[in-house]
């Protein structure tokens, strides 16, 4: 039988096949098929390729997001006519009749071939060849030129169980199909027509060679600029391996791949920066692991976005003896002491201090909370500034017991730290930890400390919304916070950081965990070290673990140009630089011998003239104040220290100059010191005292001046009397809630409420 009547019967049949493929399904070109998910650093690298459902590697990519060369080669190669034939090409099918066997001209058009994937027919028979043809007619009748070309390049089979240009161009070269070099143009042009031998491997199959040097040459006649690329054509280039997947930020990747499983993903991590902060971990943990420390997890933020520029879970994913799959940025922990700053940024907000009011780092009962430092001393009186980044427990607990709303529960439920207990669970031990977080949750918090005040949502993803977010602290306060940060000295060599950096450690109870936390540059750090089931280790404090690999990772980065320009923040219109007496914090009044400069907030911060320093005219026969001038009168200066801090010198062996009794002069009484303070019971304290054995309240108070009186009063009953800074027991017979007043000689007073509940 001729060609020519063998192809009229088979036009024939495929009439009566077209008629019969009404009846098949409707084929969905896109969307339709399962899809692997490509994760991808910010600059488009792959980061990670997961399989589709179906177990195979399969990434659908627009036609628009294919580079033009690509499809125009696979058109060159495989079907020239491709826009003007209507799915077959029957001078096509003539040549393949008249040269059967020549297995570099065949007759199947790129809707035939894609036919063929979709249908899954088995065209080496006449009638499924027949079946074939009827399916390309089918799909040309249905879809436009543009989508079915999209569908081929998408489902086209290059090796393996990969599938289409998309997973094909991420596998063999790392890299999205619409970034592709002509040489890998080509190459991906040439693999579907034979991939079990031209798929990729270690290196290019000789196969792929010839295939790739045949396009070439028709691509070189059509393009003659492409001759430049003839010794990479001719050269052996390499592929990478199915092996040689990447697997890079593996913790990141989870934590995305847990919540979108399919899909391109373009993170928001910096690949460069992210093998920096590994390789300083990695090195860390190996020249400290004698000391027990074995893992880490850290984030770098950007803070002008909130982007994840890196992240590790953990100090080394698939070691099984320290869990290193659990991704430790997402884990709740302790945070130490990391949790201060923001109670200084809320006690600047609520006017009560500046970065040099005088705070007292004394011994202090909160109720039934008696905090102490970490190195079990008191430094007595202690600026605001030099408290925080000293990280004195006192001072700290002292302000958030006097913060009002927000207080610091507040403010970390406005800032969406998840799962807290009630405010009355952790009380005052807030302050210094008692809660948790996870380093995510702070890092958002330093981050908003960096933005003004501002929070933001911490984003993995490049091309996530921006939401409104609250403000939390005034750009203000978050401003000298920030300010009063950038103090705090490097660990190694006891000088502030150049270029500065704004940071503060933290050590949980029981030295589980091991914080560093702070801003550089334009990133905002968070550092944790410790064990992810718990255990302790004297080794695990912020100042000698996690401050070095904070350190060691900022160092890393500008050593390489990636550590950002110094962060500087315009500073707020409502904020000046105001003078006040070194030692008091308050206005300089006459007597004040040293001042200093400082941040305040106008009509906010605390302000009023220094009564610490108090010239008296003293009589040097005898010693004694007096009112009179003369040859023998002198003027010398006294400091007026609260009883409490007095006894704290005079314990530490620095006795401070006891001021004597100011005289009386003219009728009128030069006042002694200042008002008498409660510091023991707490403002609005809860008591519950058992009946059978009931434990007394403790009452103290603080005042100035030598020999202080003070008396107590619950509503209008006197309790009792003691002096400056001593207690005074106090044992209720009547639940209730007390007025309680403390009254000194000349009437000054101070009074709290005080809830008193009795239980079996």
């Amino acid at each position: 039988m001729s060609a020519w009547r063998r192809w009229a019967l088979a036009a024939a049949a495929i009439g009566l096949v077209l008629v019969a493929l009404r009846c098949l399904p409707h084929a969905r070109l896109s969307g339709g098929y399962p899809a692997s998910a490509a994760l991808l650093a910010r600059d488009g690298q792959l980061l990670r390729l997961a399989l589709a459902a179906d177990q195979q590697y399969r990434l659908w990519v627009p036609l628009a997001e294919i580079d033009p060369r690509l499809q125009q080669a696979v058109q060159l190669y495989e079907d020239r006519w491709f826009y003007w034939h209507p799915g077959v090409n029957p001078l096509a099918l003539l040549r393949a009749a008249a040269l059967h066997g020549d297995s570099h001209r065949g007759a199947s058009t790129i809707t035939m071939q894609l036919a063929r994937r979709l249908y899954r027919i088995p065209s080496q028979s006449v009638p499924g060849k027949l079946r074939q043809v009827a399916a390309a007619l089918w799909l040309e009748a249905r879809y436009s030129k543009r989508e079915i070309l999209e569908a081929y390049l998408n489902l086209a089979p290059y090796g393996g169980n990969i599938e289409g240009v998309g997973a094909a161009s991420l596998i063999y070269f790392h890299k999205p199909a619409q970034r592709l070099t002509l040489p890998e143009v080509l190459t991906l042009a040439v693999i579907p027509q034979n991939p079990r031998k031209r798929g990729g491997g270690a290196t290019v199959s000789p196969a792929l060679l010839a295939a790739r040097l045949r396009l070439w040459q028709q691509w070189s006649v059509r393009y003659p600029e492409a001759l430049r690329y003839r010794s990479e054509i001719a050269g052996a280039n390499a592929l990478y391996a199915m092996a040689a997947l990447p697997f890079e930020a593996p913790h990141l990747t989870d934590l995305l791949l847990a919540a979108r499983p399919s899909g391109a993903i373009r993170t928001s991590l910096d690949l460069q920066v992210q093998h920096v902060v590994e390789r300083s971990v990695s090195q860390f943990i190996a020249a400290n692991r004698g000391s027990g420390i074995d893992n880490a997890s850290v984030m770098l933020l950007d803070r002008s976005s909130g982007e994840v520029r890196a992240l590790v879970g953990s100090a080394s994913y698939f070691d099984a003896a320290i869990d290193g799959q659990v991704n430790g940025t997402q884990a709740k922990r302790s945070p130490g002491s990391t949790l201060k700053p923001f109670i200084y940024g809320l006690a600047l907000d609520q006017g009560l201090l500046h970065p040099l009011t005088i705070l007292k780092d004394a011994p202090t009962t909160f109720g039934p909370f008696s905090p102490e430092n970490f190195d079990g001393r008191f430094v007595g009186p202690i600026s605001a500034q030099e408290a925080l980044v000293r990280s004195r427990n006192i001072p700290a607990v002292a302000l958030a017991a006097r913060l009002k709303q927000p207080g610091l529960y507040d403010f970390l439920q406005s800032a969406g730290v998840a799962k807290l207990s009630s405010e009355r669970h952790y009380g005052l031990a807030l302050a210094l930890g008692g809660g948790e977080l996870t380093p995510e949750e702070l890092a958002r918090l330093y981050l908003m400390l960096g933005n003004r005040g501002k929070l933001l949502p911490v984003r993995y993803q490049a091309d996530t919304v921006a939401v409104e977010t609250p403000q939390l602290l005034s750009p203000e306060a978050a401003f000298i916070t920030g300010q009063m940060l950038l103090t705090n000295v490097r660990p190694d060599t006891g000088l502030p950081a150049a270029p500065a950096v704004a940071w503060k450690t933290g050590t949980s109870w029981g030295f589980r965990d091991a914080w560093t936390a702070g801003l550089f540059g334009n990133s905002v750090l968070v550092v944790w070290i410790g064990h992810f089931n718990g255990d302790g280790n004297p080794a695990f404090v912020g100042i000698k673990s996690a401050a070095p690999l904070f350190f060691r990772i900022i160092d890393s980065l500008r050593s390489q140009g990636l550590g950002g320009v110094e962060p500087r923040l315009p500073i707020p219109k409502n904020v000046s630089r105001v003078e006040v007496c070194s030692a008091s914090g308050d206005l300089p009044n006459p007597a004040c011998p040293q001042r200093s400069s400082t941040w305040f907030i106008p009509g906010k911060s605390p302000i009023r003239v220094s009564t610490l320093h108090r010239a008296l005219k003293i009589d040097s026969r005898t010693g004694q104040p007096t009112c009179a001038d003369g040859p023998f009168v002198t003027s010398s200066v006294y400091e007026y220290w609260p009883s409490d801090l007095q006894n704290l010198f005079r314990d530490a062996g620095m006795p401070r100059r006891t001021p004597p009794t100011a005289p009386e002069c003219a009728g009128t009484v030069l006042v002694d010191g200042d008002a008498p303070v409660i510091v023991s019971p707490n403002r609005g304290s809860i008591y519950t005292l058992r009946l059978s054995a009931p434990v007394p309240i403790s009452l103290r108070a603080n005042a100035t001046g030598p020999d202080q009186r003070l008396f107590w009063f619950a509503n209008d009953g006197l309790i009792g009397q003691s002096a400056a800074n001593q207690t005074l027991a106090w044992a209720p017979n009547v639940p209730g809630t007390y007025q309680l007043r403390v009254i000194d000689r000349q009437g000054r007073v101070d009074s709290r409420p005080v809830t008193v509940e009795f239980t079996r």
